[in-house]
């Protein structure tokens, strides 16, 4: 039995190689470039930060797949068996290196996003202490964490007290260049509160009171989202986010107090009372909406927003 003779150093091959690798890193640069434009306006302190990751991502992943995919391309393009060739293939095994290639290199790549999401959650801090609540909201909202804003979810529908103002809206308002502290609660089911221009996202778990932090950093109007499947209608329980300076904010408040109480946004409601007004059923059970809330701003869900 003759030994196989060691294989050459190939220069050819390995220049080949390396100008592959490095058309990937272009090519994986740019996409991570290019994520930035997928996303809704930035506007608020951590969105940079989170979109800088989802560029990481985005380019990591692309270096990963067209990699992958580019040498499954060259062996089905370069190494096919020949016509009519029935033989079974050599086997090729105990190629230490290769084996540790392939091992440290996913390693390497899963640590990076790692560290570098810890460091992201860590420089943004949105999560606060949380404290539990016992259905009685002035009682939860006594022991828990200060906080400038209240936010209650319900199905279907949210609700805004301002306590130093007396105020409430269902439409939320922030000031500008500002860390803003919201205390969330949910009075039924699990609900998510999710400002897709903020990048930011948090569960409101009945039971718990949640202190979240937010620093708007641009004017204008955005679109809060429940992010948690929380019944029929939790697609419609929207409402817009207005940031706005603080002179400006201050000036909503004060106006906001001479309001008298009136029904807040709630489509859930609306759609629900539609529903039951039809001579015919819809055939399937729901749970009956919430009231509105009685508010003093019941806001607008009808005005374009940026995201």
């Amino acid at each position: 039995m003759t030994s196989s003779a060691p294989a050459r150093f190939n220069p050819a091959a390995v220049a080949a190689v390396s100008a592959w690798v490095g058309l990937l890193v272009l090519l994986s640069h740019w996409l991570g470039q290019q994520a930035y434009r997928w996303l809704p306006v930035q506007a608020s302190s951590a969105a940079p930060l989170v979109d800088d990751l989802f560029s990481l991502e985005t380019a990591i992943a692309c270096f990963v797949f067209v990699g992958v995919v580019s040498v499954m391309a060259y062996v089905l393009l370069f190494n096919r068996a020949e016509k009519y060739d029935m033989d079974d293939a050599a086997p090729v095994e105990g190629n230490t290196l290769l084996e540790i290639i392939w091992t440290v290199i996913p390693l390497v790549l899963v640590m990076a996003i790692a560290w570098t999401t810890i460091g992201v959650n860590r420089e943004i801090g949105a999560i606060g202490p949380m404290d539990h609540s016992h259905g009685n909201t002035n009682e939860a909202m006594a022991g828990a964490p200060t906080a400038e804003i209240q936010v209650i979810a319900r199905q279907w529908s949210w609700e805004f007290r301002y306590p130093d103002a007396a105020v409430s809206s269902t439409e939320l308002h922030l000031p500008a260049g500002r860390r803003v502290g919201l205390q969330l609660e949910s009075a039924d089911v699990i609900h998510g509160f999710y400002v897709p221009a903020f990048r930011l996202k948090q569960q409101v778990i009945p039971g718990r009171s949640i202190a979240f932090f937010i620093t708007p950093t641009r004017e204008g109007r955005y679109r809060l989202r429940d992010s948690e499947y929380s019944g029929t209608w939790f697609a419609a329980n929207q409402v817009d986010v207005v940031v706005q300076s603080e002179n400006a904010y201050q000036d909503w408040l004060t106006r906001a107090a001479t309001q008298p109480l009136r029904p807040g946004i709630s489509d859930a409601s609306r759609e629900y009372a539609q529903q039951q007004s039809r001579l015919r059923s819809s055939g399937y059970p729901t749970v009956r909406p919430a009231p509105p809330p009685m508010v003093n701003v019941p806001g607008s869900n009808t005005l374009p927003h940026a995201g």
